[in-house]
């Protein structure tokens, strides 16, 4: 294994420290010794595979040791100190960048998601070689799906595809990008996945006699007219496909442009002359032209895209670029690696990367995580329009962005002193959705009121969002202070609580130092225009009023909300208590205990007894074991109890009418329901049931799993 990798190093880099890659093999392959991977492996296959990713992509020696040694600081013994000391804080610092944040304790696995991908950004802004460890290292796991459980092996697929995939393409790495798509399709929809593999199968030979010989006719121009090149036919992915098949609601056979052409010349002038030639053997469908080399993508990406009708009346695209355009179109920012032995470190590379900091600079603000996910998908992952500004200049920004989105791009004060837009010379009104090779010019004026609300509905880009945000923020501080005191006021109350009781200075001072704030006021100003949620604040409060006072339920009114209320009870709501009658008994809302539930009860400082099923996570953390009693489920069939599920699954027409026919034939009466899709069609679906026991629900459950494209089915423990 060592020898492969030795060998491929050489191939493109003869002059690097072989020496540092052995030490780290070595030091790795001890550090992991006894560890195993799902599949029965030695865990340190998974390094040494992430090292022969990392060699394909022609990576520099101390990125090769780093993902070598990437899991050391997370599975083993090894200190960050001791890394450093043994190698250098250059490698110990690019371990740490893609070192999980296991140690830290998140309360969703929403939050530990985003604080990861906090991390990685700001790593990333430090050293880019973070973030093309952390995909090698995914690639990897992704090749070996196979080994995980099955709910397991979809939701990496999902992170996949909604994350580690857009990742790839925003620094131009298609080499990687192509193959975590492919690989998370196969999962998330298997079926969708094979039946495409099979008709593309079908469709393979007669395709490539058709592309082979529209290169013959080609090639034989091109050297008649002395230009040098390569020509192949490009496949096109299987997720590519999908994707067009559902989002343009088109069927395999509307599809023609499953292989491109690619043409490879020695420079730029020779491009442009070969796509003249293109348009003189073919005829050239309008709009369908794309000059990526005049205007290139954020990703360095650089090609010439041409849709043409062939011989026999199908279209088919054709790219053409050099051999150095190439070259970044597969390995992207890889390609372009400063620290690579003998490259000039210009300022070139540096620029490149603006907008990585210009990310991190405007996402330091979201201290909410769907807030956050949100704003990272639509900078990170969204496709983008390039527009002018009237001197020419280039500025690319999300696709729907509108003029209030160019103005805040162009300068903060002419986003807050914009009354108007001009398109092509043209007014427009400022909800004006840009396209591709529009010219803005933004009218401005001193007296100009500022932005209005109004605009954050407008906008698309989380600059502008955080721009606005920050002027109202400015402005309206006081008010917001006061807003912002009154609402968390108003929500402590309505949870049962007393101010005096809650609204502790120490307390809140903690809670502002840890939300990044530099007082309560700033947090409450916070509160106020929105950058932060109220549960933000009112879980941390309620963490230190139980601490506090002893006390490990829920405050009163929420603890009942999962009780029907409709429905008649008797005195201990369907649960029997041991030698004890006439006792209040409250069911515990964070796990929703059902008849067929192993339940314990918890005695609680004068509001009786509250139930919870004993897998509760809550339970878990209680350690005052006097307080224990026995509780059991009394045999009343008449009662009701209610239970929270939540449904994922890929989204087709149909799939919540035989949900809902489901519900009926089990004669369940739904007390509420969410929905709502990702990007890429995964519909997630809340749904509070009213049912007898646990066995009624287990038959619903296995049921939906059954349905054709659900993900999973499970009860909800919050």
């Amino acid at each position: 294994m060592l020898e492969k990798l030795i060998s491929k190093i050489k191939e493109y880099n003869p002059q690097g420290d072989i020496g540092q890659v052995i030490k780290a093999y070595k030091y790795a392959e001890k550090a992991h010794e006894g560890q195993l991977r799902r599949s029965g492996e030695e865990y340190f296959i998974h390094p040494f595979n992430v090292a022969m990713i990392l060699a394909d992509l022609h990576m520099d020696v101390a990125t090769i040791s780093a993902g070598l040694l990437h899991d050391v600081l997370e599975d083993t013994d090894v200190t960050f100190e001791v890394l450093a000391d043994e190698f250098s804080e250059e490698i110990a610092n690019l371990v740490d960048g893609v070192t999980k944040l296991k140690k830290l304790k998140f309360r969703t696995k929403e939050e530990n998601q985003v604080e990861n991908l906090r991390k990685m950004i700001i790593a990333m802004s430090k050293d880019i070689r973070v973030i093309i460890i952390k995909l090698a290292d995914r690639l990897h796991n992704a090749r070996t799906l196979d080994y995980m459980p099955e709910a397991k092996r979809k939701e990496k697929a999902l992170e996949t595809l909604e994350i580690y995939a857009p990742i790839a393409h925003r620094l131009g790495i298609s080499k990687i990008k192509w193959e975590l798509e492919d690989i998370a399709l196969r999962y998330i929809d298997p079926e969708g996945y094979y039946e495409l593999v099979e008709k593309v199968s079908k469709k393979r030979k007669e395709r490539e006699a058709y592309i082979n010989n529209l290169i013959k006719v080609l090639k034989d121009k091109l050297d008649e007219m002395e230009i040098t090149s390569e020509i192949s036919g490009r496949p096109k992915h299987f997720y590519s496909i999908y994707r067009k098949m559902v989002y343009q609601n088109k069927n395999f056979e509307q599809i023609f442009d499953l292989t491109a052409i690619r043409v490879i010349v020695d420079n730029v002038k020779d491009c442009y002359g070969v796509l003249g030639i293109v348009h003189t053997l073919w005829k050239p469908i309008p709009g369908r032209f794309k000059d990526y080399i005049a205007v290139p993508k954020p990703n360095m990406y650089q090609s010439l895209h041409t849709t043409v009708i062939g011989p026999r009346g199908e279209p088919f695209e054709i790219q053409i670029r050099t051999f150095e355009m190439h070259k970044i179109a597969e390995y992207g920012i890889a390609a372009h690696w400063k620290y690579k032995e003998g490259v000039d470190k210009s300022t070139d590379f540096e620029n490149k990367l603006s907008w990585l900091r210009q990310l991190l600079e405007w996402q330091k603000d979201l201290k909410d995580p769907k807030e956050f996910m949100e704003s990272l998908k639509i900078d990170f992952f969204n496709d983008e329009v390039f527009v002018f500004t009237p001197k020419g200049d280039v500025i690319n920004l999300p696709a729907g962005s509108t003029p209030i989105d160019f103005a805040y791009r162009v300068h903060t004060a002419v986003g807050n002193n914009c009354v108007g837009a001009k398109v092509d010379g043209r007014i427009v009104p400022i909800d004006f959705k840009i396209k591709n090779g529009n010219i803005i010019e933004i009218l401005t004026s001193p007296n100009s009121a500022g932005p209005s609300r109004d605009w954050l509905k407008l906008v698309k880009s989380s600059q502008a969002k955080a721009k606005i945000k920050q002027w109202f923020k400015k402005e309206e501080r006081d008010q917001n202070l006061n807003k912002g005191k009154e609402l968390l006021e108003k929500e402590v109350k309505r949870q049962g609580f007393k101010l005096t009781e809650i609204l502790k200075e120490d307390w809140l001072k903690q809670i502002s130092k840890k939300l990044s704030f530099n007082n309560i006021d700033d947090l409450y100003a916070a509160l106020g225009y929105g950058s932060i949620t109220l549960s933000q604040v009112t879980t941390r409060l309620k963490e230190f009023y139980r601490e506090y006072y002893d006390i490990k339920t829920e405050p009163k009114e929420e603890i009942s909300h999962h009780v029907n209320e409709k429905k008649s009870r008797t005195p201990n709501q369907g649960v029997s208590i041991k030698g004890i009658d006439n006792i209040k008994v409250r069911f515990s809302r964070c796990c929703s205990p059902v008849p067929g539930d192993d339940i314990v009860g918890y005695v609680t400082r004068g509001r009786g007894v509250s139930v919870h099923r004993r897998d509760c996570p809550n339970i878990a953390e209680l350690n005052i074991n006097e307080r224990f009693i026995d509780v059991e489920w009394a045999s009343d069939k008449k009662t009701s109890y209610n239970a929270e599920i939540q449904i994922k699954a890929t989204d087709r027409t149909g799939l919540l009418t035989e949900i809902t026919q489901l519900l009926t034939d089990a004669k369940l009466s739904v007390n509420s329901l969410n929905a709502r899709t990702s990007k890429e069609r995964i519909i997630i679906i809340n749904m509070t049931l009213e049912i007898k026991d646990v066995e009624q629900l287990t038959n619903l459950m296995r049921k939906i799993k059954a349905l054709s494209g659900v993900i999973d089915v499970y009860r909800v423990i919050t």
